[in-house]
C-alpha cells in the first residue's frame, strides 16, 4: 500500500535475477541504484530466486528506504513445472530465463526494467524507465561484446540470422510487459526450447534476439556501458562489469573505481574484498580457457547448418567464411 508520501510518485518496477553467490554483487548494484534514484520515483525492487540464504537477504532487506522496497520472489513453485519438461543442459541453470517470465508472473504490470546484478548505476533509473517505447517489446544497448570480435560477429549474423549491430545485451532492459502478453513472448520461447534446443552461447540473450528482432529500440550505450567498448565518450548512467571485466576479479576495470565506491558502503564490503582476494592464477587460467571455448563455440554455431538463422530467418544471406582468431580479452 502506498503511503501519503508515495501517492504521488512514479512507479518503477525493477526486476533482477539472483543467487546466493551474486548477493554481493546485488547489494553494489541497489547502493547505487538507490543513492542516485530521483526522490519522486518509488522503486520496487524484485529479486527472482531459487532460494537465498537468510543472512543475504537480510543484509539486502536493510537496504530499503521509504522509495525502494526489495521483494524476494522464490519462482520455482512457478517455473519449475515448466522448465522441467524441457530438459534443459546441465551447465545452464533455471535463472538465466526468468526475465523471460516477468511477463506471466506480474500481471500488474504494463512495463519494468530488468537488470542484471553486476552493475553499478550512476544514473536515475527512472529516465531508463520512461523510455517511450510505443508498441516495441523492449528498449536495450547493442552488446559491444558481440561487436568486438569476428567470432561474435558471425555468431550473431550466422547463428541467428540478425545483423550484428542489431544484437542486443540482455543485462539491461526496459521491458513492455503488455506487448509480451500480446505476442505470446513466453509461449513462443518455451515452444522453441522444447522443439528445437537451439545451441546457443548467451541462451536468454539468445533467444530474447531471435523473439524481439525488429521490435527493439535501441537506447544510448551509456546505459549499459560495457568495458570493452573503446567508442563511447560520454558519461555512463549504467556501468556493466559483463563477462570476464569484473572488478571484484581483476584490478584496472574500467570504471572498477566506482564500483569499490559503492561496495564500500554496503554490508557486504568485506566479503567483497575477500573475493578479490582469492582470486588467483588458476582462476584466471580457467577464464582463458571458457573465452577459448567462448570463441570456438560462437564460430562453431554460427556456421551450424541448423541454428536460429535457418530455421527462423532462412531468407537472410549466406554467411561468408572467415579465418578464426581466439583472444578477444586479455585476462
Amino acid at each position: 500500500m502506498k503511503t501519503a508520501n508515495q501517492a504521488n510518485k512514479t512507479v518503477v518496477p525493477v526486476f533482477f535475477s539472483c543467487d546466493n553467490n551474486y548477493l554481493p554483487f546485488l547489494s553494489v548494484a541497489l547502493r547505487s541504484m538507490i543513492d542516485n534514484l530521483n526522490p519522486a520515483t518509488v522503486c520496487r525492487v524484485y529479486v527472482l530466486n531459487d532460494g537465498l540464504n537468510e543472512e543475504g537477504v537480510a543484509r539486502l532487506n536493510a537496504m530499503q528506504t521509504e522509495n525502494v522496497t526489495i521483494e524476494f520472489v522464490d519462482v520455482r513453485p512457478q517455473i519449475a513445472p515448466i522448465l522441467e519438461k524441457l530438459n534443459l543442459r546441465d551447465y545452464y541453470t533455471p535463472s538465466i530465463y526468468y526475465r523471460l517470465f516477468i511477463p506471466t508472473l506480474f500481471p500488474q504490470y504494463s512495463k519494468a526494467l530488468y537488470l542484471d546484478a553486476d552493475i553499478a548505476v550512476t544514473g536515475d533509473i527512472t529516465r531508463l524507465y520512461n523510455t517511450p517505447l510505443g508498441e516495441r517489446l523492449v528498449a536495450a544497448v547493442s552488446d559491444a561484446i558481440i561487436a568486438s570480435h569476428e567470432d561474435f560477429r558471425l555468431y550473431a549474423e550466422g547463428g541467428l540470422g540478425i545483423p550484428y549491430h542489431q544484437y542486443f545485451n540482455s543485462g539491461v532492459l526496459v521491458m513492455n510487459l503488455d506487448q509480451f502478453r500480446l505476442q505470446g513472448i513466453r509461449e513462443r520461447f518455451t515452444y522453441l526450447l522444447e522443439r528445437y534446443r537451439f545451441d546457443t552461447v548467451c541462451p536468454d540473450q539468445d533467444y530474447l534476439n531471435a523473439l524481439c528482432f525488429g521490435q527493439v529500440l535501441y537506447l544510448d550505450n551509456g546505459w549499459n556501458k560495457m568495458s570493452i567498448d573503446q567508442n563511447y565518450n560520454g558519461t555512463p548512467a549504467l556501468i556493466h562489469y559483463n563477462m570476464f571485466f569484473k572488478p571484484w576479479q581483476y584490478d584496472n576495470i574500467a570504471y572498477g573505481e566506482i564500483f569499490w565506491d559503492y561496495a564500500e558502503r554496503t554490508a557486504y564490503a568485506e566479503d567483497i574484498r575477500a573475493i578479490r582476494r582469492a582470486f588467483g592464477l588458476k582462476d584466471r587460467l580457467a577464464q582463458l580457457s571458457a573465452n577459448r571455448a567462448l570463441h570456438r563455440n560462437a564460430r562453431r554455431i554460427g556456421l551450424a547448418p541448423m541454428n536460429f538463422r535457418t530455421v527462423l530467418r532462412p531468407e537472410t544471406v549466406e554467411v561468408p567464411m572467415a579465418e578464426p582468431r581466439l583472444g578477444a580479452y586479455e585476462i
